[in-house]
C-alpha cells in the first residue's frame, strides 16, 4: 500500500488508538470507525489525491471492508500501481 493512502487514511479511523499497530491489507476500516458517512469523505479524499476517479461498481461495502480492498481499487486506476 502507497504511504500516501495510509496517511489520508488514518484520520479516518476514528476507533484508531495513537498506539495502534500500522495499517496492513487486512486492517478493518468499519472496526475502526469508518462508516457509510466517512466513506464518502473518505472517497472525495482518495480522489482528490490520487487525481483519479473509482468506478461506481467498485462503490460498495466490499471495497471499503478493509484498507487492503480499497487499495486494490485505488491501485487499479493508477498508471503503472501494482495491485497487491
Amino acid at each position: 500500500m502507497d504511504p500516501r493512502f495510509t496517511a489520508l487514511l488514518r484520520p479516518f479511523l476514528k476507533h484508531a488508538g495513537p498506539g495502534e499497530p500500522a495499517l496492513t491489507p487486512d486492517t478493518d476500516l468499519r472496526k475502526l470507525g469508518v462508516d457509510s458517512m466517512q466513506a464518502i469523505e473518505l472517497l472525495f479524499t482518495i480522489e482528490d489525491t490520487f487525481g483519479i476517479s473509482l468506478p461506481d461498481e467498485e462503490l460498495n461495502d466490499t471495497t471499503f471492508a478493509t484498507a487492503g480492498s480499497l487499495w486494490r481499487v485505488i491501485a487499479a486506476q493508477l498508471p503503472g500501481e501494482v495491485t497487491a
